[in-house]
């Protein structure tokens, strides 16, 4: 069923509100998926913030005009889904681990801070940690180092102690 022009409209300002904010866009072909499996990615997707949809590549493409991401357009070709993101890295590990897994979903491109990448490129995108796992990383490299300078802090005064009460 096509959409009429207001339709049309309302999907492409909703896109654009998504692309504004986006950090990384990555472009999936989807051909052959079930829908189950689909419907699971949608809901990985929703978790991880990545607003996931399919669209006509012409209303993605005006979508995108006059944005960072304008030069992934000559790359929205076919039945593609649109996975969009905030975060710089949760489209890219959202869609690349369905990817393992469901060899039907094939990561097309992708784009970020305006260059575009390839599919290679998602893929090491989507290997670096995300921003919840390196705030968690440096939080227990800052605990630990606390511990261990209060350990150090209670050596000097245990052996201040020891000295003055041998003096």
């Amino acid at each position: 069923m096509s959409l009429n022009l207001q339709e049309k409209q309302a999907v492409v300002a909703e896109v654009s509100a998504q692309v504004a904010q986006a950090q990384t866009i990555v472009l999936s072909e989807y051909r052959g998926i079930a829908v189950a499996d689909i419907t699971q990615l949608r809901a990985n997707a929703r978790k991880s913030g990545v607003y996931f949809h399919v669209l006509k590549n012409s209303l993605a493409r005006r979508a995108v005009h006059g944005t960072p991401f304008e030069s992934l357009a000559e790359k929205m070709v076919g039945p593609l889904v649109y996975s969009i993101s905030a975060d710089p890295v949760a489209a890219a590990k959202v869609v690349f681990d369905f990817a393992k897994t469901n060899d039907k979903l094939v990561i097309k491109a992708g784009a970020t801070s305006g260059s575009v990448m390839s599919a290679e490129q998602v893929a090491v995108l989507a290997a670096i940690p995300s921003r919840e796992e390196l705030i968690a990383r440096l939080m227990a490299t800052m605990n630990a180092t606390t511990s261990k300078f209060v350990r150090t802090l209670a050596a000097i005064r245990d052996k201040k102690q020891a000295e003055t009460a041998a003096a």
